[in-house]
């Protein structure tokens, strides 16, 4: 691969029909607002397998530069995900693109579901990556070679790079112009795009809520809508099992066939989840901590510091709105 000059680092972004607007568009913004900041930063380059325009996910027409094979060296190549299933966007066209523009790169970095156009090629072997939380489990079973990371917001290894999705691409882009460039430019193009810097806690944060497996068996449903309609209780497996008229031994292996959780878990998460919702609704910490049944706050504090990375007042702050009611952003 031909060395590039340090003072202009030229980023290839690969579209085909199906890509996600923002899995390209967000990267290559922060790029073009760090030039702001840089006498000669980035050259934004956008291609195609054949050098014909894209559609995106959004139905509108995008135009490239040209053909990946046409492109010449790169500092960085982004490669986008799809709404679409892997099977449908991940072409053979995508492949050999994909794969000759990875010969002539610095660094290679993957958004949402394009995480599955690495590992189907083989670059992802033996290293740590990650994609949307809603593609992680099929990812690990598909590429057993890779070591999926579900709840990261991106993973660098070696010279390549994923993130999760959508949005994750900017975090992933604001990381690498750090990379390049130090702290303050990447600060200043957080700032300027209204994002943060980095990111506290991981994916589960922005996950669809706990449900899990549906009960099969009446026993099982029963308890289970027990728990639900009011976690705070106090609740044994003892007591739970006296209930259902069978052993703790019994109804623990019972929810781990069908629930794959033991009571206890199961406890904990419909605890969790009714938690977020009182802290949706506007409850205070305390409030919340008293009618969820956890102990005390730092309980619940800790809960959610285990499971999301974050406080619950930090999780309220991000999540309960996305403004004031008067047209402001409710935090930056």
């Amino acid at each position: 691969m031909t060395r590039l000059s340090p003072a202009r680092r030229r980023v290839a972004l690969l579209v085909f029909d199906g890509v996600k607007m923002l899995d390209f568009a967000g990267p290559a913004e922060v790029f073009v607002e760090a030039n702001q900041s840089l006498a000669d930063g980035y050259e934004i380059v956008l291609l195609s397998a054949d050098g014909r325009d894209a559609m995106t996910s959004i139905g509108a027409r995008v135009g490239v530069a040209g053909a990946a094979a046409d492109a010449g060296d790169f500092d960085t190549v982004v490669i986008p995900g799809s709404e679409l299933p892997p099977g449908a966007f991940v072409t053979p066209a995508v492949k050999e693109a994909t794969a000759r523009l990875a010969r002539r790169t610095r660094r290679l970095a993957s958004v949402c579901s394009g995480a599955f156009v690495l590992a189907e090629l083989g670059l992802l072997d033996g290293r740590r990556a990650t994609t949307h939380w809603k593609f992680t489990e099929d990812l690990a079973r598909r590429y057993p070679a890779v070591t999926v990371e579900p709840d990261s917001i991106f993973v660098r290894d070696g010279r390549t790079y994923s993130s999760a999705g959508v949005a994750a691409g900017i975090d992933l882009a604001l990381a690498l112009v750090e990379e390049d460039h130090g702290a303050d430019v990447a600060r200043r193009v957080a700032q300027a795009v209204l994002v943060y810097m980095q990111r506290a806690g991981g994916q589960s944060q922005f996950s669809a809520s706990l449900r899990g497996p549906v009960p099969r068996s009446p026993l099982v449903r029963d308890v289970a809508d027990l728990i639900r309609a009011d976690p705070a209780r106090p609740y044994t497996v003892a007591g739970l099992a006296a209930h259902a008229r069978v052993s703790p031994r019994h109804l623990t292996r019972l929810f781990r066939l069908e629930l794959e959780r033991s009571p206890t878990e199961f406890i904990a998460e419909m605890r969790f989840e009714r938690a977020t919702e009182h802290l949706d609704a506007g409850h205070t910490v305390t409030e919340t901590a008293e009618m969820a049944g956890y102990g005390s706050a730092e309980a619940m504090r800790r809960a959610f510091v285990a499971r999301l990375g974050i406080s619950p007042k930090k999780y309220q702050q991000r999540f309960r709105s996305t403004g004031d009611g008067r047209g402001r952003p409710a935090h930056v």
